[in-house]
């Protein structure tokens, strides 16, 4: 009799329940199998669209996970579970998880807008949050920099997204800028003639834009000769060392003095 009761049971759940625990079943399966195809073709679309690698793995993440959350909804829904409950839990959780992985968070949020808008790549030089470097690596946390004496820099994404970021290798070509000081009793057009005779002996340095060397300043002890050159970006460095140098010597051949501070000390007697 027993028996007969639990098998009546048995069968009334299973055929109420059955069908929708196959259902549901199918549900989760091939809702798994369609946002596998939608992330892969999101990702083959991001990439055709030169999307950054680091971007498209983040982002592809992200939408499997959203979009799996979705199917997992849908398959518990069709068992006739309230799902209400699941998604108030869900929501808590992810405050508190927000909450506590804020700043976290915020360094994505700010590798996201890096990638995006692309202030720098890897491989230029740039000075940003107090430091300047060579970019060595954009993660989703933060950015590698390696310092002109080989020293490597990690900063957070935030901090540089806050900070002013100027990118030294955007352009292809870079403007070196020079002061030249001389003593107001040597030769002015003399010495303008040295700095121009130096720049047209240094095949690095760019005809268009023309360079410009004229009097900038009338200072207190000394004449002040603005000089500019423009070189190719990854000559920069380099010509501008060279100049200080070829200048300094030059007027040194030539007669021209660099005046230097004076200090007066008065002796008391």
């Amino acid at each position: 009799m027993d028996i007969a009761k639990y098998t009546d049971l048995a069968v009334m759940y299973i055929s109420e329940y059955g069908l929708k625990v196959v259902v549901s079943i199918a549900i989760f399966i091939i809702g798994k199998m369609v946002v596998k195809k939608i992330t892969a073709l999101l990702k083959i679309v991001m990439h055709k669209a030169k999307v950054d690698n680091t971007l498209v793995e983040f982002l592809s993440n992200l939408i499997y996970f959203v979009l799996l959350i979705v199917v997992i909804l849908a398959s518990l829904n069709t068992l006739g579970i309230n799902t209400t409950s699941f998604l108030a839990v869900f929501g808590a959780a992810s405050l508190a998880i927000g909450l506590a992985l804020k700043d976290s968070l915020s360094n994505i949020g700010a590798a996201v807008l890096i990638i995006i808008f692309r202030p720098f790549e890897v491989g230029d030089s740039i000075e940003a949050a107090g430091a300047s470097g060579k970019v060595e690596e954009i993660n989703l946390f933060s950015t590698v920099m390696v310092t002109p004496d080989n020293k490597t820099t990690t900063i957070p994404n935030s901090k540089i997204i806050d900070s002013n970021i100027t990118n030294y290798s955007s352009k292809p070509i870079r403007r070196v800028d020079l002061v030249f000081c001389i003593d107001y009793r040597d030769d002015l057009k003399l010495a303008k003639d040295i700095m121009m005779q130096a720049i047209k002996d240094d095949s690095r340095v760019l005809e268009e834009p023309a360079p410009f060397v004229a009097v900038g300043e009338l200072g207190e002890k000394s004449l002040n000769f603005v000089f500019q050159v423009w070189v190719k970006t990854e000559n920069y460095s380099i010509v501008r060392f060279d100049m200080l140098e070829k200048v300094k010597l030059a007027f040194d051949t030539h007669g021209i003095s660099i005046p230097f501070p004076n200090m007066n000390i008065p002796l008391i007697k």
